[in-house]
């Protein structure tokens, strides 16, 4: 019952609230805590929290903060689903990645992928990939009227396409039997390589394609509209989504232009996003990007029917790390938690050894798992939209698509998405996003666990065969852990060449209770550099310094209250000096008088990376 009974009104007994009065109780609070906001508005936009595309999550969300109704799932703009009853039916389509180039490999764990749970093949082709001529071998057993395949070939899609229709052929499906993407993308291709030089014959091939597909494949699109290139060199939501209409937009043009309906040209595209460990961005980025397709449809005269676009959800790249592997299985479980959610039609969760090389048998069982797990014990999919009617999710959709759309109304104003592309405007946006972020990401604002915050030093590293590598040339890829990855590996290498880890010493002043917390912050950073940390507790400077000459350590760093720093900071620091340390850090923020001894500080907020850079050069840490 969504109405309550007459004469039994909810929390009718209670006085009504109102916002006001609640900004003035978070106003008392911030004020006891030492903050002084102006007012009310002022202290609820101090809880806020800052986003990417200049959106800021508030802390409360009422009705009032809703935007315009969003419409029903399956009608027009599409923000609630593509399809009125959602993945209620049979699921999202669970699509797992193949990029191994071996066929006889790539065709047993596509074998294993439909067997247990998959719904459709993606498969990398080309340049260092599986051979484009291997494709047969790699779907030998493959029922190709019960699974999609969907081929990533680059450059070399019509041979893909070719090779594929031939075993449609070959094996007797019928044209309308037939599913699958063929992966024409070539503003994609331009984006990951830097080359234009063939982008207009390789649209001209795809829109001969499409109308190919129009007029004898119903099942099968032609283009897929990858946004994975701009995600993976660091764009932000905003911008992953403007740069994907942006190219949509290019190959509508160039389909109609061939000759194509815009109905029949909208059908034939596939786009592709990023799911990543932030829920509730990747719920909204979905969202957004059916409304904003939506509104292009609607601006090209295309019938309803057509305008919902078919999206495929990828679990991040950039958010996975080579170290501390494992803790990959929890981030791809909230991005394909998300993905579900947020509406995608299939969904691929990348399997947590990806950042490490080319993954196994058990990495690729814990990737469908993770979807089979959520589809089946958790029922994500009974539920249409289940994201709908939230004020928070539903305001973050609409600001989000309002800041995508004006980067898509910039693109178009510079000449359109290959034009963005050759002038440098799309890479240059993504880099200065991604610096942005690189600073939080420096500074621990944005912690990568395992890697920046909680590292092991003693993880056995996984092994594992190398990954193709990509075309390269264009934008860049880029992964959250990668400045803390290349401390970790220089530590190693030293590991390897000395016998033993750079180290460093903690003098911890005073007793447990005074130095605990700043001792295990200080060692949490040190190691996430690779620096090993040995310590002495106590308040005798002859002890420190007899310790820290034990320990061969060539910096230290002291730990414990302010109070203490006072008391004995100076003397254990010129202790450690006169022992030989080069380097003396103190935890904790630059007080009103702090010991002369002292070099340098490190505190919550600082940059991690650069201080551990600065003492692996110290210490003596090869670069």
């Amino acid at each position: 019952m969504t109405v309550p009974p007459e004469g039994l009104p909810l929390a009718a007994e209670f006085p009504a609230a109102h916002r006001e009065q609640w900004q003035t109780l978070v106003e008392g609070v911030l004020r006891k805590a030492g903050a002084q906001p102006e007012n009310g508005a002022a202290a609820e936009h101090a809880l806020g929290t800052a986003l990417q595309d200049g959106l800021r999550a508030r802390p409360l969300y009422t009705a009032e903060d809703a935007p315009a109704d969003p419409g029903l799932p399956g009608f027009p703009p599409f923000v609630r689903g593509a399809r009125p009853q959602g993945a209620s039916v049979s699921g999202w389509d669970v699509r797992q990645r193949h990029s191994d180039p071996d066929p006889r490999r790539t065709n047993e764990a596509a074998l294993a992928d439909l067997e247990h749970g998959g719904g459709s093949l993606w498969l990398e082709l080309g340049g260092a990939g599986l051979p484009v001529t291997a494709l047969g071998e790699a779907l030998t057993g493959v029922y190709l009227d019960l699974a999609g395949v969907v081929l990533d070939a680059g450059a070399e899609f019509p041979a893909a396409a070719e090779q594929l229709f031939a075993l449609y052929r070959e094996r007797e499906v019928s044209p309308g039997s037939a599913v699958a993407t063929l992966g024409a993308d070539p503003l994609g291709l331009q984006a990951r390589t830097g080359d234009a030089t063939r982008t207009d014959a390789l649209l001209a091939e795809a829109a001969a394609l499409a109308a190919r597909c129009a007029e004898g494949y119903p099942g099968v699109r032609a283009l897929a509209v990858d946004a994975l290139p701009y995600h993976g060199a660091g764009a932000s939501p905003a911008q992953e989504l403007g740069a994907s209409v942006a190219t949509g937009v290019a190959y509508l043009r160039a389909l109609t232009a061939a000759g194509l309906s815009v109905d029949a040209a909208l059908g034939q595209l596939e786009f592709r996003y990023a799911a990543d460990a932030d829920q509730f961005l990747t719920i909204a980025k979905l969202r957004a990007a059916r409304r904003l397709w939506a509104r292009v449809a609607e601006a090209s005269g295309a019938a309803p029917a057509a305008s919902a676009q078919r999206q495929h959800a990828v679990t991040s790249d950039v958010m996975m790390t080579a170290r501390d592997p494992w803790v990959n299985m929890l981030r791809t479980t909230i991005a394909c938690l998300a993905a579900g959610v947020g509406g995608a039609d299939a969904v691929t969760v990348l399997p947590f050894d990806t950042a490490v090389g080319l993954p196994d048998a058990f990495a690729r069982r814990i990737a469908r798992n993770t979807q089979a797990i959520l589809l089946e014990e958790s029922h994500l999919a009974r539920v249409v939209d289940p994201a709908g009617g939230s004020w928070y999710v539903e305001r973050l959709t609409d600001e989000l698509a309002h800041a995508a759309w004006a980067w898509f109304q910039e693109i178009e104003r510079a000449g359109g998405q290959r034009a963005a592309l050759e002038s440098g405007l799309v890479e240059q946006r993504i880099a200065a996003t991604w610096a942005e972020r690189s600073v939080r990401l420096a500074k621990r604002r944005e912690p990568v666990t395992g890697v920046s915050e909680f590292p092991n030093l003693g993880e056995q590293a996984l092994v594992r065969e190398p990954a193709p590598a990509g075309p390269g040339g264009g934008l860049p890829t880029v992964r959250r852990a990668e400045a803390y990855e290349a401390l970790r590996d220089r530590s190693d290498a030293h590991l390897a060449a000395t016998g033993g880890r750079p180290t460093l010493f903690l003098a911890s002043i005073g007793t447990a209770s005074a130095h605990t917390a700043r001792s295990t912050f200080a060692a949490n950073l040190f190691q996430a550099g690779g620096i090993a940390t040995s310590a002495h507790e106590g308040t005798d400077p002859a002890a420190f310094a007899d310790a820290f000459a034990a320990s061969g350590a060539a910096v230290a760093c002291l730990c414990s209250s302010d109070a203490l720093y006072g008391e004995h900071g100076q003397a254990v620091a010129g202790a450690l000096k006169a022992a030989g340390a080069r380097r003396v850090l103190l935890a904790g923020r630059p007080g009103e008088d702090p010991p002369a001894a002292v070099d340098g500080f490190v505190f919550a907020g600082g940059d991690a990376v650069a201080v551990l850079t600065s003492l692996l050069d110290e210490i003596g840490v090869a670069r």
